[in-house]
C-alpha cells in the first residue's frame, strides 16, 4: 500500500522539531543535520559556492520541512531523507533512515520495475 506524502513525511516532521539544518545533494540525497557539529559540516560542505546543486538551509521547523518537501519534488528516483547526528564511537550509527530509497514507490512501482526487468 502507497503511503500519502504526509504519512511518508511523519518521521521528517518529527525530526525537524530539533534540527539545525538541513541540506540536498541536488540529486538525492537528503539531510537533516541533528547537531552543530554536522550543521557545520554541512554548512562548510553543502553549499552553492562548493557546488552549484548542493544547498543547506536554516530556518524554523516549518520551513525547513517546506524545504524538504520541495527539495524531495526536485530528487531523482533515488531519493532517500537521512537524519545525522555526531557518533564519535561508530559514525556510521549516527545516520538515522526517515525515508529510505523506495520507501515512497507503492508496490505496483515495484511492479513494474520487476516487468521491465524481464523484457
Amino acid at each position: 500500500m502507497t503511503k500519502t506524502l504526509d504519512e511518508l513525511f511523519e518521521p521528517v516532521a518529527d525530526a525537524v522539531e530539533n534540527a539545525i539544518l538541513v541540506a540536498f545533494d541536488g540529486c538525492h540525497k537528503i539531510y537533516v543535520a541533528m547537531d552543530e557539529e554536522q550543521a557545520d559540516w554541512f554548512r562548510k560542505n553543502y553549499n552553492s559556492s562548493n557546488c552549484s546543486t548542493h544547498l543547506n538551509f536554516t530556518g524554523t521547523p516549518t520551513e525547513m520541512l517546506n524545504t524538504l518537501l520541495v527539495w524531495w519534488g526536485e530528487s531523482c528516483g533515488l531519493k532517500f531523507i537521512q537524519s545525522v547526528t555526531t557518533n564519535y564511537d561508530d559514525p556510521n550509527r549516527g545516520f538515522v533512515s526517515l525515508i529510505g530509497q523506495g520507501d515512497w514507490m507503492s508496490d505496483e512501482d515495484d511492479d513494474d520495475e520487476d516487468d521491465e526487468d524481464d523484457e
